[in-house]
C-alpha cells in the first residue's frame, strides 16, 4: 500500500469522524437547553411554593399574603407552561403535562368547617 492511500483513508476517517461529531453535538444540544430550561422552571415554582407556604404559616390560609403568593405561584406555572407546557409540582415530586394546577394547590376551600365536627 502507498503512502498516499493510507493518507487517503485516514482523511476520510477524519472527516466521517468530525460529520459525526458535529452531527451528536447538534442532536444533543438543544436536549441540554431543554433540561437547563425546565430546570431554571422548576426552581422558579419550588421558590413560589416555598413562599406560599411561609406566607400560610406565617399569616394564614386566607391572608392576603398568601394569596399574593398564590398569583406569583400561578405565574411562574404559567411561565413554564408556555415555555415547555409542562409545570413543577412539589407536592408530588414531578413534572405535569396537563395544565391542572389549579387542581393541586393550597386553597381555601380545602379547610372543613371543624366547628360541625363531632367528637
Amino acid at each position: 500500500m502507498r503512502p498516499s492511500q493510507n493518507y487517503s483513508k485516514l482523511g476520510k476517517s477524519l472527516v466521517v469522524t468530525a460529520t459525526l461529531s458535529a452531527l451528536l453535538f447538534f442532536v444533543a444540544a438543544p436536549r441540554a437547553h431543554a433540561d437547563d430550561d425546565r430546570d431554571k422552571c422548576r426552581h422558579r415554582i419550588e421558590k413560589a411554593e416555598a413562599q406560599l407556604n411561609t406566607a400560610i404559616e406565617k399569616h394564614g390560609e386566607r391572608s392576603s399574603e398568601a394569596q399574593e403568593r398564590r398569583r406569583d405561584l400561578n405565574a411562574a406555572r404559567e411561565s413554564c407552561w408556555n415555555e415547555n407546557h409542562t409545570w413543577w409540582s412539589s407536592q408530588d415530586n414531578r413534572w405535569h403535562s396537563e395544565r391542572d394546577w389549579d387542581r393541586n394547590d393550597h386553597h381555601d376551600d380545602d379547610h372543613h368547617d371543624h366547628d360541625n365536627d363531632q367528637h
